[in-house]
């Protein structure tokens, strides 16, 4: 591998330290280096906190007496191109053009408009070395959540399920009925854990009574979005216990409630994914988890709205029920989780 994709690669494993706290920000990782010493590193670690670049340069300011000299000598390779706005933080291209860095090494191009060149443009500009390109695709895909949501205008969608053996997804009543095991329950609290928010309908907050939150590891709970169209749902369920924000899509009121959003779509008879999708786009949701129920989850697939698609399959046998959601979508691999099996398409 040459010497531009080895740090690349060490800024992306940086970067997706930074999974589940920056949303809806990009994942971003830095990494300076001096004479083929890497001297300093930073990843975006929360939310409005400090960028990648900064935490980069702070280490190199922290570690070394002579930080002033090392910089102007330095290469410092970014995930991401440089920010050349003012957020919620400077931008970290003005950073970059005070300490004077000789090169900088950028995986790909910011598709938010306020930077979207403008960024490397700025470098530029200062007669600093810009390199862009590296490890570009694989860039790109850590950051497809923020990606998607920049150029689609809606959440990058996850679809889960479980599903028997011989494909069902439910017994005929819609009653609760596990299927996969340990290993596979603990691996979906950890997907929640990196991911903005998790939907399901009304049926399957009846049946199930999720709690839908991140129990099995460490890690912060996603907002919970729920279809209710006629309000139908008992305020005693676990979705409505006030612990984390839920947004409760219908079509008779919006109000707020602590911390329920009772949101009223003006048509509950066409285009619900659409507007659902679109509402949480307004509210910066950039991910969004649609576990269920069968219904819900093949609405979805029917618009084509959705980008992934992660599927268990458990060794039980049902003989008849609620048959799976079907997806035809690109391979993204097979896996044995615990006793269960795992399979990844992607929207194509």
């Amino acid at each position: 591998m040459a010497t531009h994709e080895i740090y690349m690669q060490r800024c992306l494993e940086l970067a997706a330290l930074g999974a589940g706290w920056v949303s809806p920000n990009p994942m971003v990782g830095a990494v300076i280096v001096h004479e083929g010493k890497v001297i300093g590193e930073g990843y975006h670690q929360r939310y409005g906190k400090a960028h990648a670049e900064l935490n980069a340069v702070n280490m190199v300011i922290s570690k070394y007496d002579n930080h002033i000299d090392l910089l102007k000598d330095s290469t410092i390779y970014v995930s991401l191109e440089p920010c050349a706005h003012y957020g919620k933080t400077p931008p970290c291209a003005d950073l970059i053009i005070k300490h004077r860095i000789k090169t900088v090494v950028v995986g790909c191009r910011d598709p938010f408009p306020a930077v979207d060149g403008k960024g490397i443009e700025k470098l530029m500009n200062a007669s600093i070395e810009v390199i862009t390109g590296v490890l570009e695709h694989e860039c790109q895909w850590l950051n497809r959540r923020f990606f998607t949501r920049v150029q689609k205008q809606r959440p990058y969608i996850i679809l889960k399920w479980a599903q028997t053996a011989d494909g069902y997804f439910a017994p005929a009543n819609g009653s609760q009925y596990w299927i996969t095991g340990p290993a596979a329950k603990k691996m979906v609290h950890a997907w929640r854990a990196e991911e903005d928010a998790i939907l399901l309908g009304k049926n399957t907050a009846l049946a199930d009574n999720p709690q839908l939150n991140v129990r099995l590891v460490d890690g912060k709970s996603p907002k919970r979005v729920v279809i209710d169209r006629r309000l139908e749902l008992n305020a005693g369920l676990n979705v409505f216990d006030q612990t984390v924000e839920t947004l409760v899509f219908n079509e008779i009121k919006t109000d707020i409630d602590g911390r329920i959003k009772y949101i009223a779509l003006e048509d509950f008879d066409r285009y619900v994914p659409q507007y659902i999708l679109f509402q949480l786009y307004l509210q910066d949701i950039q991910s969004v988890i649609i576990e269920g129920g069968a219904h819900t989850l093949q609405t979805f697939i029917q618009d084509g709205l959705w980008d992934e698609a992660r599927i268990f399959t458990g060794k039980t046998v049902l003989t008849n029920g609620i048959k799976s959601p079907f997806v035809n979508g690109g391979n993204g691999g097979e896996y044995i989780v615990g006793a269960d099996k795992l399979q990844i398409f992607y929207n194509q």
